[in-house]
């Protein structure tokens, strides 16, 4: 999960505004054109778009990265690229993926398991299983001794998170959140569990071998590599959910096509966790994807049928995500992570986990724990948060955040506590909101009726700001020119024409960890 996000936000009670600029994903021109590659796979097209209107020219970047700091790959839609090019970017691509292939990774697990206890030995440094041939190349690392049988089957507490909010940002279920998710998954009498991008849920069932869900088994689908030298290749596919990359290829697809289509595709859910600064859009295309991927397996008979989900997003996206899923519905279940500052069990207010489970599974099926807070609605045929009262004007239990909402009757529907409505923007919005919307016009002179691009001002403009920035330079050059305490000016020269140098020495290309 990540917490910032590219995604225009639509909060509930907002009246229908959205925000109006930041990048969108965009369908090619050509449907038939293959994407351009970069070291997550095929990359995704992208638009910018201002004050509600998209930019002329299209890019293509990478799917799973939102900084370029991490994955630089940019692309014009339009833009045509010599070979030599191509083949630098496939040679580059190339290097950026994990060491040892996954058929490398198995062959290692299935020698470190028959390793006696005290030869075990895992590399928290390198974040790697060692065998006894590896010790060499890890001194002065942190390593871990005497790993147990039971801690291979608990990657994820081995595992460093990964916690960079723009690229991995490794949210992990808290205990409470993954063990009501596996007890309710049991009660419906689930027996497979399609886990993308919820490693501890994966674990979680697989620890199980006693009770009723000792005939449940789940299969990993995760963009961290580091999952491959846990488990077998019928336990976990490395993945990009944002464009249904399967990084092994055709023998990975099919792994998780046959664990979809086992028993005719009877008895199987999928449970998601997106990082939530992703793109709802691509995460819902390749949904979708593997949706249709398990209705192959389906007869004509059963074709209304659809694929059981749990969506695992905050509350704020439920109307894109309904958008794509118009059978979705959200739970008051609040989802809580261990390693995340806010997003923790107990908290009230505003400080409440604002992450929600979206789901198709009728919400009268699904009990939620009362010992935490949740009751049952009898006019709503539905288990709410114990704040989460039921309006008579609106006929439902209407609060999203877990407090009570209010009931507005010039906007006709419950509103957030703190807000208020707002004669100016017949909307109700938080006290202290700008009635003004967003600046429409010319950014350089206030214009109404051109943009800054077409601004007949904008020569004098730029003008203006190139002669500020010439006469901060030379100010800057001054300073610099001027020796430090101790220093002649011959050895300040040495210094500049060092420093010099240095400027024209660019860094090696290194791709992210993913």
């Amino acid at each position: 999960m990540a917490a910032p996000t590219l995604e225009p936000v639509e909060e509930e009670g907002c009246a229908g505004r959205t925000a109006t600029s930041g990048v969108e994903a965009a369908l090619p021109s050509d449907p038939a054109a293959l994407a351009p590659l970069c070291p997550h796979g095929p990359t995704l097209l992208f638009v910018k778009v201002s004050q509600g209107k998209e930019e002329a020219r299209r890019f293509y970047a990478c799917s799973a990265c939102r900084d370029r700091k991490d994955c630089n790959f940019f692309q014009w839609e339009d833009e045509k690229l010599s070979e030599a090019r191509l083949a630098a970017r496939e040679a580059y691509n190339q290097r950026c993926q994990p060491p040892l292939s996954r058929t490398q990774c198995v062959q290692r697990y299935l020698r470190f398991i028959e390793l006696p206890l005290t030869q075990r030995k895992f590399c928290r440094s390198c974040q790697q299983l060692l065998l006894p041939e590896d010790l060499g190349g890890h001194g002065g690392h942190q390593l871990l001794a005497d790993i147990s049988i039971t801690q291979l089957r608990r990657p994820s507490q081995l595992l460093y998170p990964l916690e960079n909010k723009k690229t991995n940002a490794q949210y992990l279920f808290a205990d409470r959140s993954c063990q009501f998710l596996a007890d309710l998954l049991s009660i419906l009498g689930f027996r497979r569990v399609l886990c993308v991008g919820t490693p501890r849920l994966h674990e979680l069932i697989r620890l199980t071998v006693a009770g009723e869900k000792a005939n449940m088994k789940s299969l990993l689908l995760d963009i961290d590599f580091r999952y491959s030298q846990f488990y077998l290749e019928d336990s976990f596919c490395r993945y990009n959910m944002f464009n249904h990359h399967f990084f092994d290829g055709k023998a990975a697809l099919e792994v998780c096509r046959a664990f979809l289509q086992e028993e005719k595709g009877e008895g199987v859910i999928m449970v998601t966790d997106p990082p939530f600064g992703g793109l709802v859009e691509p995460l819902a295309t390749t949904f979708k994807k593997l949706i249709a991927m398990w209705k192959e397996g389906q007869s004509r008979d059963d074709s209304h049928k659809e694929l059981p989900i749990f969506w695992i997003f905050p509350y704020f996206f439920e109307s894109r995500i309904c958008q794509f899923f118009p059978s979705f519905c959200m739970l008051d279940y609040q989802v809580d992570y261990d390693n995340h500052a806010l997003y923790k069990h107990g908290k009230r207010g505003r400080k409440q986990s604002p992450v929600r489970i979206f789901t198709n599974i009728p919400p009268n099926k699904i009990i939620l724990p009362t010992e935490e807070g949740y009751r049952f609605c009898s006019l709503c045929q539905r288990y709410v948060s114990l704040e989460n009262r039921h309006c008579e004007h609106c006929n439902s239990c209407t609060s999203k955040d877990g407090r009570k909402w209010n009931h507005c009757f010039l906007c006709n529907k419950c509103v957030k506590p703190s807000w208020i409505h707002c004669s100016i923007c017949n909307h109700c919005a938080l006290p202290d909101h700008s009635c003004a919307g967003p600046k429409e016009g010319c950014f350089i002179c206030g214009g109404l009726d051109h943009k800054r691009n077409a601004c007949p001002n904008s020569a004098t403009s730029k003008r203006t700001s190139r002669a500020a920035r010439k006469q901060k330079q030379r100010k800057s050059n001054k300073i610099k020119m001027e020796p430090t305490k101790g220093q002649s000016m011959n050895q300040a020269s040495a210094t500049r024409r060092k420093k010099r140098g240095r400027a024209h020495q660019y860094p090696a290309l290194k791709c992210p960890v993913t």
